[in-house]
């Protein structure tokens, strides 16, 4: 089982880092930015609404609270695999379009370091970019003629996060955690004009490292209160930047530039809050509240402008026994909802979205936690208003989620 383990977290860790040069997203909005900000998380979370910050992590990964690592069982290890597929319809008030993607969407491993704290690593894309914009309108500088270009965008950052978590007394728990957000993105631009073709490749690098907290605070046995906050950053960036055109079959290189320092983009203040509760045996909910603070980057983009961010959660889930001998009965049934007002402003008008989740939890054995987590969302961004262009996605996620118990003699060899 560990070597297992090893040998697939080096395989997939260099797949994971690879896969966003193929595209994980297809979104035209893609294009603003540093890209559109993964949704996809670790585990059954994609199908609770990506909600959790109050969850514990003692039967799986969560990393979206660091404080949940404490909570992992002493001598628990914990590894989680995931892929994702994405089918996109984008429609505004002339045409419409459908594409789809599929490719890894995490790896993520954690383990008890005692009976009070637990550590863990997750790699999962940070944002995604994957656009083609076809027929690009120019005008000629000193005539009245035009060309058509088309631009593609492919790349994202990458989040490469150490969350730990330590338990202060038997209803608090701590955390802290530290990304290292590295990655690129591709432009490319060509276009003909009468035997002449004309070719830019730009490719802009970041990376950057951000600190975040968290906590969790058992009020009642079966009622939890979370919190978390990610630490404002700026990413170091550059550029790359090659131009050739083409006259008459002859190539000529007209710039080739390597490393050329350009303005580092601003991640801003983060902060979310959330409750965990049972109501009834079997049924666990969880609700959240985020918000980030863009607005305070006073960060600008082509033809909009960025501003505070609100998401709110909403998931539940329902097992009726965990010990029962049948295997329906430990199947974990789930549901949530997702909405946000959106980060970036054009033409006056917010770009947010929405998501309705669902998904199941089957179990792989009754000796460990170990369970196959499948999930599915529809959603939609945007709005077919001004220039905007109206998003509806279906999201798929599976991930194999596992747990191996280490340092434990056995009593028959």
């Amino acid at each position: 089982m560990k070597k297992i383990i090893f040998f697939a977290c080096l395989f997939i860790c260099s797949h994971v880092i690879s896969a966003q040069s193929e595209g994980l997203t297809a979104s035209p909005y893609s294009m603003y930015g540093l890209g559109i900000l993964n949704q996809a998380n670790v585990g059954k979370y994609n199908a609770l609404g990506h909600g959790g910050i109050a969850m514990p992590g003692n039967t799986g990964i969560n990393n979206m609270n660091p404080a949940s690592y404490a909570s992992i069982y002493e001598k628990s290890f914990l590894f989680d695999v995931g892929f994702q597929s994405e089918y996109n319809h984008f429609a505004n008030k002339i045409n419409d379009e459908s594409k789809w993607s599929f490719n890894f969407s995490n790896l993520a491993l954690a383990f008890s370091l005692s009976k009070r704290s637990g550590i863990g690593v997750t790699l999962i894309p940070y944002t995604n970019v994957g656009y083609t914009l076809l027929g690009v309108t120019t005008n000629i500088e000193g005539s009245d003629e035009t060309f058509e270009s088309t631009i593609n965008g492919t790349g994202g950052l990458n989040d490469l996060q150490i969350n730990y978590g330590y338990m202060l007394s038997d209803k608090i728990r701590l955390g802290a955690s530290a990304s290292y957000l590295f990655g690129s993105i591709e432009e490319n631009e060509f276009f003909y004009v009468g035997s002449s073709y004309f070719n830019m490749d730009e490719t802009s690098f970041y990376q950057g490292v951000r600190l975040g907290l968290g906590f969790q605070y058992d009020i009642l046995k079966k009622f939890t209160l979370g919190g978390t906050v990610k630490l404002p950053v700026t990413l170091d960036a550059s550029m790359d930047r090659s131009v050739i055109k083409t006259l008459d079959g002859v190539s000529v290189t007209v710039e080739d530039e390597e490393d050329q320092s350009i303005t580092g983009f601003k991640l801003p203040t983060e902060i979310g809050i959330g409750v965990y509760f049972s109501p009834f045996k079997g049924l666990s909910v969880n609700a959240d509240y985020k918000r980030n603070f863009w607005s305070s980057t006073n960060q600008t983009d082509n033809i909009g402008r960025y501003e505070d961010q609100d998401i709110f959660s909403f998931g539940a889930e329902y097992m009726k026994n965990a010990r029962s001998l049948d295997y329906i009965d430990r199947v974990q049934f789930r549901g949530g909802f997702t909405a946000d007002n959106g980060y970036l402003s054009i033409n006056n008008r917010k770009v947010g979205g929405y998501a309705i989740t669902a998904g199941l939890g089957l179990p792989l054995n009754t000796n460990t936690h170990s369970m196959l987590n499948l999930s599915y969302s529809y959603g939609q961004k945007g709005q077919l208003t001004n220039v905007l262009v109206k998003e509806n996605y279906h999201f798929i996620t599976l991930n194999v989620s596992l747990e191996d118990l280490w340092f434990i003699r056995r009593k028959i060899e």
